[in-house]
């Protein structure tokens, strides 16, 4: 079978039972003339029956879901067109072409049957043609609506407007513009829902309402068309001029740069400035592209726009500021320091409870190699931030910290905008490494540059002298590190907290030596616990005798010595696997480095024991005092400072004022001269914290009574008497306990200075509290016939407690 044109028979009578063919994805309306695709096994067994037979009429009913392929009379919708089958072409096997011409509407009243096909018994629904001005009115306006619809659609064929005209009845005109409406901008159920609309008044106000929607519609995209189009010839324009202006570069010899030019302000773009900065940066491209390659303002200038394309103006890190976590982490990395972790704690507690707070900057005080720099490190880590540390030792010039003028050859911005392009977060966690280090000369006062960098309220808009724009730094973290904080100048120690590092104890050197420093060591030389197992013995020996410093830097290194002796051995062939036992490191490492500070003293008469304070911690201080037939001169040598000579001038002057008190003689001065002398004298040495010490070697001289070798004290003394309170007392505490001194003398007034002490120390080490020199006598001083080596720790070892 080919093709056929199927005779013209009238419509069944009413009631009479019709073929169904049901429709997946379209709706037929009567008027309409329609190809149908018949492929489904009942639709093919209808087609060739109504072939072989003179009835060429069915009923065409569309699905309510397309997803059926086997459509019941339940699927299907009730109110159809009925249609004359004008031709059919066969496209292959079981798989036919139907034109349908619509004819009328009509209803469902009975089904019949499914098989062969689909068959049911029908209701003829008459069109009403009787018209009216309101009609006519609807008719009209949805004749115009459709054709200004149209309109907006240059694609259809030029004589779709012309069959308007041709269509007068208003309910046929609906259903033609019905039929051959879009389906994706009309749904199978809005046209079975015009399909239904039996009263032709309702009819043409469902497509009126339908085409009005489609011709807003084609508006708005009109006009955004137009203005894409605007825009697009703006574009092409500038793209056109841009080219021509590249081909002039090209034949002058400056082309090449304006892909760098474009990529630059792309980067910029991204980098999401401020509006200040974007107008400046706006001005600076215009400059740039104006400019000769190879003159020297058109490096200069991309140099400048490259760094504040490398900054983060608008790029963080989010916080997740915890408190557990900041304790954790503390104590992950750090031993001991308790006092410094709670002040941390209270710190990131405070900034979990008010994030906008802006808490202070914390200085961190203390002797080298004591954690200072890891503890900012630490809490970096625990609040997620990016970490960045600026060295200031020995930085004298203001343009360090501000940057430099772009006028100058060579300028780059200052350390603070540099530290955080390395970063690359505008909140990171930054650490002014050393500050009391810096100097100031003719180039300016770096410190004085660092008060607007440290203060919450200046600091978020921060003008660096290179970028001469305002950058933000009130979300940075900073953190303060020095060694002495006497040397900060007054108003930028002002504006930071300072939280004390001082140095560990012997105990807790053990401990970070076995928890950090040799699994450390062991990872760096590549060594194993097995081939190298360092003993508690071996570490004490290295603390005791290889190391004397408040914090494990020098630790380290000795235990770096130890695993380079073992790898070596390794290295050439060896199978090693030593104990790093007292003998070893005494191998390893040679003669013993420190003696105790305690065995290396005698207690002749007119020597004590004090205590002092440097950048490296507390230490041991001794005072000599001889006498020598003479005029009744004293001298002070030592390489003694101005307020320390004060001190020993004082306590001298102190003593010839109670010489009877001591039972002297009043005349004693006259016949002999003094001299005090501080060894070690190629230290400076300056503070007032000798005098009670100076005092009591030059009484133990003169009255030939020696002082316990097992003690030392601190304090300065005045004019009457009275011992005055000094500093650092955690410190030199923590200097008398390394060397094993038992008892140790401060002044009543320094009570309060004992909370900061480890427990530890006050545990093995006897505190006694002096108001009045009197008191540092009776304690201090052994009868003059006392055995000069009764104190002295037999063997030269250390005694702890």
């Amino acid at each position: 079978m080919g093709s056929g044109q199927m005779p013209s028979k009238p419509p069944p009578p009413e009631g009479e039972g019709v073929p169904i063919l049901p429709l997946r994805n379209s709706v037929l309306f009567p008027m309409s003339v329609v190809p149908i695709n018949v492929g489904r096994p009942r639709s093919v067994r209808l087609v060739e029956d109504l072939l072989g037979r003179e009835r060429a009429v069915v009923g065409v009913l569309s699905q309510q879901s397309a997803d059926v392929d086997e459509p019941t009379f339940r699927d299907l919708f009730s109110v159809g067109t009925l249609a004359r089958v004008v031709k059919v072409i066969r496209l292959g096997p079981s798989n036919y072409s139907v034109v349908l011409n619509g004819l009328g509407r009509f209803r469902v009243k009975e089904p019949q049957s499914l098989e062969p096909y689909m068959r049911a018994r029908i209701e003829r629904i008459p069109e009403s043609l009787s018209r009216d001005v309101e009609l006519d009115a609807l008719g009209a306006s949805l004749r115009e609506s459709t054709r200004e619809v149209l309109g907006l659609m240059p694609n259809l064929p030029k004589d779709t407007a012309g069959i308007l005209d041709n269509v007068r009845e208003p309910g046929a005109l609906a259903d033609l513009i019905a039929s051959n409406f879009p389906q994706a901008q009309a749904s199978i159920h809005d046209k079975q829902e015009i399909l239904e609309a039996f009263e032709v008044k309702a009819r043409v106000r469902l497509v009126l309402a339908m085409v009005t929607r489609q011709l807003e519609v084609l508006r708005v995209k009109k006009e955004i068309t137009h203005m894409v189009q605007e825009e697009m010839g703006k574009s092409q324009r500038e793209y056109i001029l841009r080219q021509q202006m590249k081909t002039i570069k090209e034949e002058l010899g400056e082309g090449g740069d304006d892909d760098e030019i474009e990529e630059l302000r792309e980067r910029i773009r991204l980098a999401n400035v401020p509006t200040e900065v974007e107008k400046v940066v706006k001005k600076q491209l215009g400059r740039l592209r104006s400019m000769s390659q190879q003159s020297a303002e058109f490096n200069v200038t991309k140099t400048y726009l490259e760094w504040i394309a490398d900054l983060p103006w608008s790029k963080s890190t989010t916080d997740r500021i915890d408190v557990t976590d900041v304790r954790k982490c503390l104590d992950e990395d750090h031993l001991g320091l308790e006092q410094v972790k709670k002040r941390i704690v209270e710190y990131t507690a405070v900034r979990q409870l008010r994030s906008d707070k802006k808490g202070p900057i914390l200085l961190f005080v203390g002797p080298p190699g004591v954690g200072k720099t890891s503890l900012g490190k630490s809490i970096a880590r625990s609040m997620g931030r990016r970490y960045e540390r600026i060295a200031l030792g020995g930085v004298r010039d203001e343009a360090e910290i501000r940057g430099h003028r772009r006028t100058y050859v060579g300028a780059l911005p200052g350390r603070i905008i540099q530290a955080l392009k390395k970063a690359g977060t505008k909140n990171p966690v930054l650490v002014l490494d050393e500050v009391e280090k810096m100097g100031a000369d003719v180039r300016g006062d770096p410190t004085a540059a660092l008060l607007e960098v440290l203060d919450p309220e200046q600091n978020s808009t921060f003008q660096d002298h290179y970028l001469d724009l305002p950058f933000d730094l009130s979300q940075v973290t900073f953190l303060a590190t020095a060694n002495e904080r006497d040397q900060i100048p007054g108003p930028l120690l002002d504006r930071m907290e300072v939280i004390e590092v001082p140095g560990y104890t012997r105990n807790e050197k053990l401990g970070i030596a076995q928890q950090f420093l040799v699994p450390k060591q062991l990872r760096a030389h590549g060594l194993t616990e097995d081939r190298l197992d360092f003993t508690k013995e071996g570490i004490e020996t290295v603390l005791d005798h290889y190391t004397r410093e408040a914090g494990v830097r020098g630790l380290e290194r000795e235990v770096a010595s130890i695993c380079r002796a073992t790898a070596v051995r390794l290295a050439e062939g060896e199978d090693v696997h030593d104990v790093v036992s007292r003998e070893h490191v005494e191998r390893v490492l040679g003669p013993h480095k420190h003696r105790p500070e305690q065995a290396e003293r005698r207690l002749d008469p007119g020597v004590a024991t004090g205590l002092s304070t440097s950048a490296g911690g507390g230490d041991l201080l001794f005072i000599e005092a001889t006498k020598m037939p003479g005029r009744g001169n004293f001298v002070l040598t030592g390489n003694m400072r101005n307020v320390m000579q004060e001190s020993a001038t004082t306590a001298i002057s102190f003593v010839r004022s109670k010489a009877k008190d001591l039972h002297l003689d009043p005349e004693w001065l006259r016949e002999i001269d003094l001299h005090v002398h501080v060894p070690k004298h190629g230290t400076p040495k300056d503070g007032p914290s000798a005098g009670v010490t100076m005092f009591t070697a030059v009484v133990s001289l003169l009255l030939g009574c020696p002082v316990r070798s097992d003690l030392a004290m601190t304090g300065e003394i005045s004019l009457r008497g009275r011992v005055l309170p000094v500093g650092g007392i955690k410190q030199k505490l923590l200097a008398a306990h390394r060397a094993g001194l038992r008892e140790v003398l401060i002044p009543e007034r320094n009570r309060r200075d004992l909370d900061d002490v480890p427990p530890e120390v006050l545990r093995e080490l006897k505190v006694t509290l002096v108001a009045t020199v009197s008191d540092v006598l009776g304690l201090a001083l052994l009868p003059a016939d006392t055995d000069r080596d009764v104190s002295r720790p037999s063997g030269g070892e250390v005694t702890y407690g």
